[in-house]
């Protein structure tokens, strides 16, 4: 097989699984050790892939990657839903909250259309869609102003002037990335800006972001994660980020999987770590 062949070949599997290792690339290709290795130092060499300890990766995207909203609607589809469900028996009827743009906090969104007079005030015109086509006298949704972004959402002074005069019970944000010390991103600078003016008008902070997000740091920091009063993930997060993050958030929420359980080790989260699954009642 030639170099461009099994090059060919190891990009197939890394793009299959996300990354793969050395001695499995070897025993695939039938080639040796070194071989295998100076593949992967071209492979690196040209940017399409990351080498780690043991094996490579996809290589990660830039500080300032920002996906569009449809692009990223296709991805975890089942850990946003998770999600979705968990949070939305956070949600009180009466109640004034905010919701942030992203793709989770739009599947989030469609649960809540049966919560009786809701005030939404969001920036996302996704999210304001998905209430205003249901057209429900007892809700009132305020969508801010200002410019839009591929995510969907209005950023900018307007966005921001809009928010400061405003008063939310409980503000419902997605994120980019999740990272122990850049805490929660966002690639747009003018969207992280928005998003900390809704926190600003906020008494509490409720975070969904699915298992993907984390270890992701994206151009802006927009909240430290000692200042999330309540992240909800799902059970796709390993037993060591979970670990961490019940550390740093004041309260961690699992949100079971299709089956009502989270996976084999979250027993263990939950004795050392306080990470709740289920729900909080106190939003």
């Amino acid at each position: 097989m030639l170099a461009r062949q099994r090059q060919d070949e190891i990009l197939a599997q890394v793009a299959a699984h996300g990354a793969v290792k050395v001695a499995g690339l070897c025993a695939a290709l039938g080639v040796s050790d070194m071989t295998i290795r100076r593949d992967l130092k071209d492979l690196e060499d040209r940017g399409l892939v990351e080498r780690v300890h043991g094996g490579v990766t996809l290589p990660r995207a830039t500080s300032k990657d920002e996906p569009g909203f449809y692009a990223k609607s296709t991805r975890a589809l089942d850990a946003k839903r998770a999600i979705a469900k968990t949070a939305a028996t956070l949600v009180r009827p009466d109640t004034c909250i905010g919701i942030s743009g992203g793709t989770t906090t739009h599947t989030f969104a469609s649960e809540l259309l049966d919560v009786p007079g809701l005030t939404v005030v969001t920036n996302s015109l996704p999210v304001a869609d998905i209430f205003n086509d249901r057209g429900r006298d007892d809700q009132t949704i305020l969508l801010t102003g200002g410019q839009r972004t591929p995510s969907m959402a209005l950023v900018g002074p307007l966005t921001v002037v809009t928010l400061e005069r405003l008063h939310l019970d409980v503000l419902f944000l997605g994120t980019h990335g999740v990272h122990v010390n850049a805490g929660l991103t966002c690639p747009n600078l003018l969207e992280a800006q928005a998003n900390q003016a809704m926190v600003a008008a906020s008494r509490r902070v409720v975070v969904l972001a699915d298992h993907t997000k984390w270890g992701v740091t994206a151009l802006a920091s927009t909240l430290r994660l000692s200042d999330v009063d309540v992240l909800v993930t799902d059970s796709g997060l390993d037993d060591s980020a979970r670990e961490i993050l019940a550390d740093n958030v004041h309260d961690l929420i699992v949100a079971p999987d299709a089956a009502g359980s989270a996976p084999d080790g979250l027993e263990h989260s939950v004795a050392s770590s306080a990470v709740k699954e289920g729900t909080d009642d106190r939003a």
